[in-house]
């Protein structure tokens, strides 16, 4: 069970799906049942529209970063390169809020983590997340 002093990143992930595919939550969860996982391993979805779905609980441990599951939660943006203004201000709205109960977690992408040869979510998070808020 994931608690607040435990976590120490707030990982952004995007989906790696075509621009024009809109995914929903339960999308990621069938796609992650299908890899053999225990259902979507995300703990925030948000769609091209910018809505945020729920993923996983935030008290419980993702399956979105192998070695770090139990320090991070995760948010994914579905796309793959070319996010809309609409998901960017979802994703600044739910790190904000994460940020205030998580104090000492780092925003990173799932590229930044060391734990992964991708490249997602396909922008350079900590020089977006500083821009924004230094």
């Amino acid at each position: 069970m994931l608690t607040v002093p435990k976590i120490k990143m707030l990982v952004v992930h995007c989906s790696d799906t075509e621009n024009n595919q809109d995914l929903s939550a339960i999308d990621i969860h069938k796609m992650h049942l299908g890899f053999g996982w225990d259902g979507i391993g995300y703990h925030k979805i948000i769609r091209r529209s910018g809505e945020i779905e729920n993923g996983r609980p935030e008290y419980w441990m993702g399956a979105h970063v192998k070695g770090i599951n139990e320090i991070s939660l995760g948010v994914c943006l579905i796309g793959k390169d070319q996010f809309t203004k609409r998901q960017f201000a979802s994703l600044e709205k739910i790190l904000i809020k994460w940020k205030t109960i998580y104090l000492n977690a780092q925003v990173v992408g799932h590229k930044d983590t060391g734990n992964t040869k991708k490249s997602c979510p396909n922008f350079d998070v900590v020089t977006w997340w500083h821009h924004r808020f230094k």
